[in-house]
Formats: C-alpha cells, sequence, structure tokens
C-alpha cells in the first residue's frame, strides 16, 4: 500500500489482507498510517475501540488482533456480535517500538478537548469523533499498558453509573480523572460511556488475555446494566496531580551523579499508600524540589507532596502513586507519576 501522510485518516469498511498477521511493528507497512476500520455486527450501535494511540503499547492490538479471528470478519465463522469500530493509532512509532516520535504530539493528548496547540493530529482526531458521532456509538474503550509495575485498572472521566459499570467489566479499581486534557475517553464520554484500560506492562501474555476477553464481553453487552453498582464492589480513586520533572533536571536510576538520583525500584510504590517521610531519590546540589507537581486546576501544589530533606527527596504528605516509571524517555515525554486519593462513590452512582 502507498505510503499515507502520517496526519491522513484512512477509513476502511473492511480488514485488508494479512493484516491480523502483523504485529504492531509492521502495521505502518501495510496501513500506511493511522486508520479507522467499521465492520458490520449483528447489533447497533458501534464498539469503538482504539489500539496503538502509543505506538509502543501494544496489548490492545494483540487483543484485537486474536478476537477478530473468532469472527467472520478475521476469518471465523460467526458473525460480530456487534458492530465494530476499531482505530489503529500511531503506527509510524509503533514501527520504531516508541511511544510516538520526535516531533509528533502525543496520539492521546489530541482529542477534542485539547489543550494543546492546533496541529493536524488534532484535526484527525476530530474527524474521528465527528465520524463516530454521524453513525452512533455503544461504548468507547481506549487500550493502554504501563511502564511501570501496575495493577490492570480503567480510568473514567465522568462519574455515572453506566461507566463505572464498564469499569468494573475490566477492574474493580476505577481511576476518575479530569486531566491531562485532549485524552480519548474524555472526548468519547460526551457520546457514550467510555473507559480507558491499563493492562499492565507490553509482553505479558495474561494482559493480552484480559483485553481480549474484556472486549469480547463488550461486544456481547446487550445493553449498559441499569442496576446500582454497590461501594464494596469498585475501589475508585481520583487523580489529583500530575508529577513531572522538569527538562533542565539531570535525572537517573542507577546512581549517576547528578541532580535527582532515584531508588532502583521506584515503581514498586505504584499503588501504595505511602507515608510521610519515604525516600524517592538522593539530590545533588543543593537548592530546592526538582520536581514539579501540578494539580487538575493547573496550581503548583509540588510542596504538599514532596520535601527536601538534607540531600533526599522525600514525600511530604501520605498519598498513592501511580504510573511510577523508569523508563527515562516515558518520563521526559509524558510524567512521573500521578497522586491519587481514595474517592466515595456519589450517592447519584450508586442509586
Amino acid at each position: 500500500m502507498e505510503s499515507l501522510s502520517l496526519t491522513t485518516l484512512q477509513l476502511l469498511d473492511h480488514l485488508p489482507e494479512g493484516l491480523l498477521d502483523c504485529d504492531a511493528r509492521h502495521l505502518h507497512g501495510l496501513l500506511g498510517g493511522p486508520t479507522l476500520i467499521h465492520l458490520g455486527g449483528r447489533r447497533q450501535p458501534t464498539l469503538f475501540v482504539s489500539v496503538l494511540l502509543h505506538g509502543n503499547e501494544t496489548t490492545g492490538w494483540e487483543a484485537m488482533r486474536r478476537l477478530l479471528k473468532r469472527y467472520r470478519p478475521g476469518g471465523g465463522e460467526q458473525d460480530l456480535p456487534r458492530d465494530l469500530t476499531l482505530l489503529i493509532g500511531n503506527t509510524a512509532a509503533a514501527a520504531q517500538g516508541m511511544r510516538r516520535l520526535d516531533g509528533q504530539p502525543d496520539y492521546n493528548r489530541v482529542w477534542p478537548g485539547s489543550e494543546e496547540p492546533d496541529s493536524p493530529e488534532r484535526r484527525m482526531m476530530q474527524q474521528v469523533v465527528d465520524h463516530l458521532e454521524a453513525q452512533g456509538v455503544f461504548a468507547s474503550v481506549d487500550v493502554h499498558n504501563n511502564t511501570g509495575k501496575n495493577p490492570h485498572y480503567a480510568c473514567i472521566n465522568r462519574i455515572d453509573q453506566q461507566g463505572l459499570h464498564l469499569a468494573t467489566l475490566f477492574s474493580r479499581i476505577v481511576i476518575y480523572f479530569l486531566r491531562p486534557s485532549g485524552v480519548q475517553s474524555m472526548a468519547m464520554t460526551r457520546l457514550c460511556p467510555a473507559v480507558t484500560l491499563e493492562c499492565g506492562k507490553v509482553g505479558e501474555q495474561h494482559s493480552v488475555d484480559h483485553a481480549l476477553e474484556y472486549l469480547d464481553a463488550c461486544l456481547h453487552l446487550s445493553e449498559h446494566p441499569q442496576h446500582p453498582l454497590a461501594p464494596q464492589d469498585v475501589d475508585l480513586f481520583h487523580t489529583v496531580a500530575v508529577v513531572k520533572v522538569p527538562e533542565e533536571v539531570e535525572f537517573s536510576f542507577n546512581g549517576d551523579a547528578c541532580d535527582l538520583r532515584f531508588i532502583d525500584d521506584l515503581d514498586r510504590l505504584n499503588f501504595r499508600e505511602l507515608a510521610e517521610g519515604v525516600v524517592l531519590a538522593e539530590l545533588g546540589t543543593e537548592g530546592g524540589i526538582p520536581l514539579i507537581a501540578r494539580s487538575e486546576d493547573d496550581e503548583d501544589v509540588t510542596a504538599r507532596y514532596f520535601r527536601r530533606e538534607d540531600d533526599q527527596l522525600v514525600t511530604n504528605t501520605r498519598f498513592m502513586p501511580s504510573m511510577l516509571t523508569c523508563d527515562a524517555r516515558v518520563i521526559r515525554q509524558d510524567c512521573l507519576c500521578y497522586i491519587m486519593e481514595r474517592y466515595a462513590l456519589p450517592a447519584s452512582a450508586s442509586d
């Protein structure tokens, strides 16, 4: 197939020959760029699934390869239980095994509602949403991986009964967040129940199995559950801040001399309630705190969560981190972690 522009959205109503035989690194050679595929099933409206918005997060695509082979579009004997619309995202980055290419925006920060500047990628994601709004959509699932040690969990951007049921179908751990903006699930939640799946690290077979069975279950849903979700059936958290390392700050995980030397196994702290005074890093030169934590309202809340104690960076209060990673490239392209607090299930969501 002739190569497309990296920001030209290809629209298909079939699976190209050989597609399901391609791993993520070979999709760009076949598709040439981002591709939206609509496949007919027994029920409407469609289930929307996006994969590879981050090119190195391959679990979603591996699950979809196996799922589609069960049904007629992929060579199986059964019709799809429901229409399916699949977005295969950043194929160019996937070809390089990267989250995004240098010079590209993050494909999961440029959806409608984004604070990023106008770009061809933003216009492309607007095209996706406009297309789905016109045809109608039953539910939306965006599949991701973590680079650090995390349990499987689902994320939502609005707390309501349908969204919570869709999330807890995947995991009892559910995270509610409003920032970062411009993510797929936040754009889609205006149209239908929408979740983001966080499926652990890339390369874990049980992650692919879990995503596969969840997506198949979504295809078989005839309607969204109407009964109340019991508070004991969900561990609900709220993301209250994002933590980043300023570009000018050098950091390491191997003890190399620099401004910020993180403990080696930092990601083991994910989803743990950290007490005040937990050591996160050794510090070099004298000065302030070489991290920036910003709240949902974009306020600087660094001093609320961290302090410098002699030559160490320690927690300044109790909190729970998620998505802590030891991947330096991911830290530069995205963030060090998110800070969460437990969140009570509102009465309106359980009535």
